[in-house]
């Protein structure tokens, strides 16, 4: 998103982000409501946030455990390497792997956390030494698994 390009949010922006933000299926109408403002106006907005990048999509959330994914697993991964070249490899065989929810380059002690969702801890074993493992560039891992999940998934503070 270019900053030229986007709109500076006021108030109703934020309003109607953080009524998305908290209940994604409310229709137009109902948004508009909460916001006070006209349907016409609401969808204009809602639309142009969509556009700038300000909503980046909306999605039901699973409750893991329900789909057989009750382990969540932590992950600090350190490359062999340091270099843009070795970054952009990982990273571009992680996006291939859907057990992996979230990958973020991190400062500290590893290069990565990914976090991921498998069955148990056999089906995290699998996974990681068939796949995470042999991702380009992997020197270390570190697994931790969470035992629970305190907050998850929470709301931006905005």
């Amino acid at each position: 998103m270019e900053e030229s390009s986007a709109t500076e949010l006021d108030r109703t922006d934020i309003k109607i982000l953080r009524a998305l933000q908290t209940d994604g299926r409310l229709t137009n109408a109902d948004l508009a409501i909460r916001v006070n403002v006209s349907a016409a106006t609401c969808h204009r907005r809602t639309q142009r946030l969509f556009d700038e990048g300000h909503i980046v999509g909306v999605r039901a959330e699973i409750a893991p455990t329900s789909v057989g994914l009750g382990a969540l697993v932590m992950v600090g991964v350190v490359l062999d390497r340091s270099t843009p070249e070795s970054f952009a490899a990982f990273e571009e065989a992680v996006h291939k792997l859907q057990e992996v929810l979230d990958c973020n380059l991190v400062a500290g002690d590893f290069d990565y956390l990914l976090k991921i969702r498998a069955r148990d801890m056999a089906d995290f074993n699998k996974l990681h030494g068939q796949k995470l493992i042999a991702l380009p560039g992997v020197r270390q891992t570190r697994t931790f698994f969470v035992m629970k999940e305190v907050k998850e998934n929470a709301r931006l503070p905005f």
